[in-house]
């Protein structure tokens, strides 16, 4: 009497797929907080940057910079979720503007106009 063949797999190499895929997991996870928290910068960057394209089209108009980002709404800056942007300080010929978002870890700021932004 011929035996059946028995198909499937060993407990050692199911154990080795889960330590494989454990270890992958340990690599992955942390790369993943550090690409969310870029995200998170990259977009109080990117409103710092539509808050100085709307407070440039405010002078445009005004000949003076505005204080208040309720004033630059009106030029097309529209602030994302859980970004805190702020005029600094503003007169008739400079402005100061800071931008940071509530999970990142960066808070950007320029003092304009022409002048590039840090962090």
């Amino acid at each position: 009497m011929l035996l059946k063949q028995k198909k499937g797999f060993t407990l050692i190499e199911l154990m080795i797929v889960i330590a494989i895929i454990g270890i992958l997991a340990a690599i992955a996870i942390p790369q993943f907080a550090a690409y969310r928290t870029r995200g998170f910068n990259a977009t109080s960057e990117a409103d710092l940057r539509n808050l100085i394209t709307s407070q440039e089209a405010y002078f445009a108009d005004k000949m003076t910079y505005s204080t208040t980002t309720a004033d630059l709404s009106v030029y097309g800056y529209t602030q994302s979720t859980k970004v805190a942007a702020s005029v600094l300080g503003a007169s008739a010929t400079s402005y100061s503007l800071n931008a940071s978002h509530g999970s990142g870890d960066r808070t950007w700021s320029v003092a304009g106009p022409g002048g590039r932004i840090s962090y």
